[in-house]
């Protein structure tokens, strides 16, 4: 049988396995949420020792904590930060809709931790106790929500933006390259009037930058962090300035723009801001989508398709038929939106669950939200790298397919009227052979008239004389 040791708490003993950091809150909840296996990532984790230290270290500065037990606590936080303690994290992400038992397991790991740096006995409590001097100033219900928004924050700004400029900029390169290839455009996927290829590439690369615009927007919210409000918001049992300089040391170590709450109801009775985020992230899973699965059409084929760009061959596509090749690399983009849209969902019913003075779905939100962040970092990452920097375009079939769509007699409709123009696209249509053929043969325009109406890139960019 494994050793234990026997701790206390509120509600009597508990065994916990011998040199485990944790205590018995976080065995508590260790034995009453086997639910999935899922815990909190890295990015929460290091979040959480950053407030735990920022707390000691403002703690100290204030006099309510004395040099020697606040170092060890800082020294044992920043061991949270840098991922040596993780294995001590043991709660699993359905837990209580809080996260206090996950606040306490931190707690606990940083108070063992830190009697042990001091040279004392895990478990006793002494000379550093988990809820009188880690806690110090703070409560479960402001410390987890500014786990949210810092973890949230410093993830968008480190892993998530880098990842969405680096695509943005391998589709500007291909909208310049493809600037003069035309091709015939689509509307309900049927043939529309001519584009050109870098216009429809820059028409991706604008949706990222809206995207990015609009990750870029969440600064605001997520920048306002609950800290310092404690259980209600009204701040009983922490010092008056504790939540601004907590703010300012939180800022100061992850180099994100960060404020205390203008009010502390709202930021712990609702998860708004985690909504919003999340709204954003949608959002741009929606646009990575549709730039996926436009790719994934115009490189159909690739004889029998549109098959007007190829994408990189990354890996063989079938287990029965050879030489084939797929759009792996656009077929995760999408997968991964799905996901993303399916976090939305859940983050969207977690925020409506703001009952009173504090939100009971924290958890599952982040998680939510810090996966969302995750995948679509790297995905963004991988898709650039192994498909958009490596696209070639298909020049001779984009030209042929801009000069067989029947939508040309849009060009001529000013010159020859709609009816006479619309009759002479349905012949093309019906013979099978180009409007120019069809117009030439009526004697409907000259040879010379017809090259001025039919210029593509006057077409594509109305107003070049």
């Amino acid at each position: 049988m494994a050793e234990t040791r026997t701790e206390r708490d509120s509600m009597g003993e508990v065994e916990i396995p011998a040199g485990r950091l944790y205590g018995a809150q976080t065995e508590r909840a260790r034995r009453n949420f086997p639910i999935s296996g899922l815990r909190f990532d890295r990015r929460f984790l290091r979040a959480l020792g950053s407030i735990k230290l920022a707390a000691a270290h403002v703690n100290r500065e204030l006099g309510l904590l004395d040099d020697r037990r606040a170092g060890a606590i800082e020294r044992a936080a920043a061991e949270v930060m840098e991922g040596k303690l993780d294995d001590q994290f043991v709660v699993d992400i359905f837990q209580t809709g809080s996260g206090t038992s996950t606040n306490m397991n931190a707690n606990e790991v940083i108070a063992n931790r830190a009697i042990q740096i001091l040279g004392g006995q895990i478990g006793s409590r002494d000379p550093v106790h988990p809820n009188d001097h880690v806690n110090l100033g703070q409560s479960s219900n402001d410390v987890i929500p500014t786990a949210s928004h810092v973890s949230a924050l410093v993830a968008i700004e480190e892993e998530l933006l880098p990842s969405l400029e680096h695509l943005r900029g391998a589709l500007e390169d291909r909208a310049g390259e493809f600037d003069g290839i035309p091709k015939a455009g689509r509307t309900h996927l049927q043939d529309a009037t001519p584009v050109r290829l870098g216009q429809e590439f820059g028409g991706y690369a604008s949706q990222v930058a809206h995207g990015i615009r609009r990750v870029e927007g969440l600064r605001d919210a997520l920048g306002e962090l609950a800290i310092g409000g404690t259980a209600v918001g009204t701040g009983i049992n922490t010092h008056p300035e504790f939540g601004r300089r907590m703010a300012a040391e939180l800022g100061d170590m992850t180099g994100a723009a960060f404020r205390e709450a203008d009010n502390h109801f709202e930021a712990q009775g609702g998860r708004d801001a985690l909504v919003e985020a999340s709204g954003a992230l949608k959002t741009l899973a929606v646009s990575l989508m549709k730039i996926a699965n436009d790719l994934r059409w115009l490189s159909s084929g690739p004889r029998t398709g549109i098959g007007e760009i190829s994408l990189p061959a990354v890996q063989p596509g079938s287990s029965i038929m050879p030489g084939k090749v797929n759009p792996v690399m656009a077929e995760s983009v999408c997968q991964v939106a799905a996901k993303v849209i399916g976090n939305d969902a859940a983050i969207t019913i977690g925020g409506q669950s703001g009952n009173f003075e504090l939100n009971v779905m924290i958890p599952v939100m982040i998680h939510g939200l810090l996966e969302s962040i995750e995948i679509l970092a790297s995905v963004c990452r991988e898709f650039t790298d192994r498909c958009v920097v490596g696209i070639e375009a298909n020049g001779a079939r984009c030209r042929r397919n801009a000069e067989s769509t029947a939508a040309l007699a849009t060009a001529l409709a000013p010159e020859i009227g709609y009816d006479r123009a619309a009759k002479v696209a349905k012949k093309s249509l019906a013979e099978d052979r180009t409007l120019r053929d069809v117009v030439l043969e009526e004697g409907l325009l000259g040879e010379e008239e017809l090259d001025r109406i039919l210029d593509f890139r006057a077409m594509t960019e109305p107003g070049i004389p």
